[in-house]
């Protein structure tokens, strides 16, 4: 729903409010900054993750009432668990004005070093997952309601040891696509949502293992805190973008590889091969 207010100068576009929203992988990270906000903004909020703490759920409930929240511990990989929620979620809240998928994993290793389970495990979790949401989600959702995806800046540039974390992200970039233009005559919006790296506890524990060469590719692009990304995500969402890319130097990285894709594999590529014993013989 958009507002709106007349004043002499004409009609100016307030702050789009939403009622109810459905967010996946609501327990941490982005996901649960966004719960939290609008929990304590009295919107109603449906969280799907496969572990919601006992502290998250304290959090939630001191600025929320019970019946504004519906909280599900599911494996997002689960199709069939997925719709179950999302349609007990319709009928305790309603349908969702927003949904925003954010659960995600991330393995960082080398393509030769990944196993297929740990490929597969990403690919599932991020890409499948996206899929599983959507599929759950768009059912009980009407005309002028968003759907919104998290992907990442790695799914519109790849990167050292992302070759999982890549394919999954630039899956659901291309998912994104595909799911807005199927919703058009329903009505119904799509985001998609590509951060640079952003300081979750999954980024955190990431850090803790991170290749250097993998560090110094992802510093060209900038790391945000949590607070700032998400109030450029919040931003983009409400002025209704499809692309969503949070951090100015995120979005200069971004347009480079548009506009001179030689330019940004040749930088990478002097990073990558200064970092490695190839590189240096």
């Amino acid at each position: 729903m958009v507002y709106y207010i007349a004043s002499c100068h004409g009609v100016i576009n307030m702050k789009k409010k939403w009622s109810t929203i459905y967010i996946s992988g609501g327990g941490s990270g982005i996901g649960l900054y966004f719960a939290k906000k609008f929990a304590a903004e009295g919107v109603k909020v449906a969280i799907f993750d496969i572990r919601i703490s006992d502290q998250v759920r304290k959090e939630l409930f001191q600025v929320a009432d019970a019946a504004a929240l519906d909280l599900h511990e599911l494996d997002i990989c689960d199709s069939s668990a997925v719709s179950e929620a999302a349609q007990q979620s319709a009928v305790k809240l309603g349908g969702p004005e927003l949904a925003i998928n954010c659960a995600g994993v991330q393995i960082s290793k080398p393509f030769l070093d990944l196993s297929e389970g740990e490929f597969a495990r990403v690919i599932n979790i991020n890409l499948i997952g996206s899929r599983n949401f959507a599929a759950a989600v768009l059912p009980h959702m009407g005309r002028g309601s968003r759907l919104a995806f998290v992907a990442s800046l790695a799914g519109l540039i790849s990167t050292y040891s992302y070759a999982a974390y890549n394919a999954s992200k630039f899956g659901v970039v291309g998912l994104a696509g595909a799911v807005r233009m199927d919703s058009i005559a329903r009505g119904i919006e799509v985001s998609v949502i590509c951060p640079p790296e952003v300081m979750t506890p999954m980024v955190e524990e990431e850090l803790r293992s991170m290749d250097p060469i993998t560090f110094e590719l992802k510093q060209v692009a900038g790391t945000l805190d949590l607070n700032s990304a998400c109030d450029e995500i919040l931003t983009g969402l409400e002025k209704g973008k499809f692309y969503i890319i949070p951090g100015f130097r995120a979005r200069m990285i971004w347009r480079l590889n548009r506009w001179f894709p030689g330019l940004v594999l040749k930088k990478a590529d002097k990073i990558i091969l200064g970092g490695t014993s190839e590189g240096k013989l």
